[in-house]
């Protein structure tokens, strides 16, 4: 008798009624007691829906079940399964791949580039200078404080040299800082909205290219940095170690700002050997250094603070740590703090050098002005506002310091030239 027929055997007490059916090279067997007539009948077998396990069937058939059945609802590792579902994704993740995806730059510096060229133009963020200018300024306030130190005073030429060279080295040295940051971030930053799309992120860039390209970078900078005295080549080098620290500390400790501020402001000891100002046998060279070193890293952590506000909680998602999750509450107390520091530190290295008034109302006179600014009007909630106070707060505070030790550079320079006209005209009347 075929395998699709139906029997019913009559019985005027309870029967049993057994199912055959072929589904494939398997048979599926059900078992069920029921109550019935004393006909037999027999006809096809009635079209089974999607099996689901039933209290009372046989152990044999739920493991036919669970082992060939594929609920439509299933989800799978790759980008489909067989019932045509997609992955279900996490929130957060769900919410990264939302976002709008990576498109080729079709403005600014970087469309100019050829298009191999363009990842890493983006991994040292050419197209955000902001980094440098804050890497250059400490290099540039130590320079102008240094130049009247120097025996005899330094020239006018002499300063702007020394000043474009930093310029070079702090272009290079930031560029291999971000691409070493982003090699230790390489599994962090996909899962941070601003920062999935970097080069090795999205993984236009792999991670031993980027190494070569650092590496390539840091012979360059070592080129330059042999462009000044010898002595500048230790202090120099002694700042590497911390380059590599500062992405680390992001994942040991609330405060990586301050190991960020360590590193960035070493240009603020640089230009004293740079133009030839012994610090080891310089008591007021050495006092200035350390102030000036001081009042930037101040500096560092108060802007890096308001930075870190635009990442608050993807960092908090991520695990990553910044001075902005632990004084989320503090925020604009703290950054009063650190400004009120660093322009103190600032007054007290002028002081070291003999800096005149000039310096004061300029350089200290005018951080204050613009900090206090900054700090009143910045709105921390905003990611737009935060950046926008962390690329023109560099500029607006940088600046106003360097022309204030510029406008002192110059009025010591005038004097220095005026004494020595004086000098050589009284020995020549001799």
């Amino acid at each position: 008798m075929s395998a699709r027929a139906l029997f019913k055997v009559p019985s005027s007490c309870q029967s049993t009624r057994l199912r055959l059916r072929s589904v494939g090279r398997f048979s599926q067997f059900s078992l069920r007691r029921w109550s019935c007539s004393s006909r037999i009948s027999i006809g096809p077998a009635p079209r089974l829906q999607q099996p689901q396990p039933q209290l009372g069937v046989s152990n044999a058939r739920q493991r036919y079940l669970q082992h060939f059945t594929v609920p439509s609802n299933r989800v799978t590792g790759g980008a489909e399964d067989v019932a045509g579902s997609k992955p279900s994704l996490g929130a957060g993740q769900e919410s990264i791949t939302s976002l709008p995806q990576y498109e080729p730059p079709t403005t600014g510096i970087l469309s100019k580039l050829p298009s191999s060229w363009v990842p890493y133009a983006e991994l040292t963020r050419l197209d955000k200078p902001t980094g440098i200018y804050y890497l250059y300024f400490p290099c540039l306030f130590s320079t102008l404080l240094a130049a009247p130190l120097a025996v005899p005073i330094a020239s006018p030429l002499s300063v702007v040299g020394t000043s474009l060279l930093f310029f070079s080295g702090a272009l290079l040295l930031r560029s291999a800082g971000c691409a070493i940051n982003d090699l230790w971030d390489r599994n962090l930053d996909p899962h941070v909205a601003r920062t999935r799309l970097r080069p090795i992120a999205r993984r236009a860039i792999t991670p031993f290219n980027a190494v070569a390209f650092t590496g390539a970078q840091l012979l360059v900078g070592l080129g330059i940095l042999l462009q000044f005295p010898y002595q500048c080549l230790f202090y120099g080098i002694a700042s590497l170690p911390l380059v590599v620290m500062y992405p680390l500390a992001k994942r040991v400790t609330y405060y990586p700002q301050f190991v960020l501020g360590l590193t960035f402001s070493w240009g603020a000891i640089m230009g004293f050997p740079a133009l030839g100002v012994d610090l080891l046998h310089n008591n007021a060279a050495l006092t200035a250094a350390a102030c000036l070193y001081t009042s930037n890293i101040a500096w560092t952590v108060l802007y890096d603070m308001i930075y870190a506000h635009m990442d608050i909680k993807d960092d908090a998602k991520a695990g990553i740590k910044s001075i902005a999750l632990r004084h989320d509450a503090q925020t604009k107390q703290i950054l009063s703090g650190l400004a009120v520091t660093q322009v103190g530190l600032l007054a007290a290295a002028g002081a070291a050098v003999g800096a005149s008034p000039v310096f004061f109302i300029g350089s200290c006179g005018g951080a204050a002005v613009t900090l206090s600014i900054m700090i009143k009007k910045v709105n921390l909630k905003s990611v737009k506002d935060c950046w926008w106070w962390f690329v023109n707060g560099c500029l607006l505070t940088g600046g106003v310091i360097s022309t204030g030790l510029g406008a002192e550079y110059v009025v010591q320079y005038s004097r220095r030239t005026e004494d020595m006209v004086s000098e050589e005209e009284s020995v020549q009347l001799l």
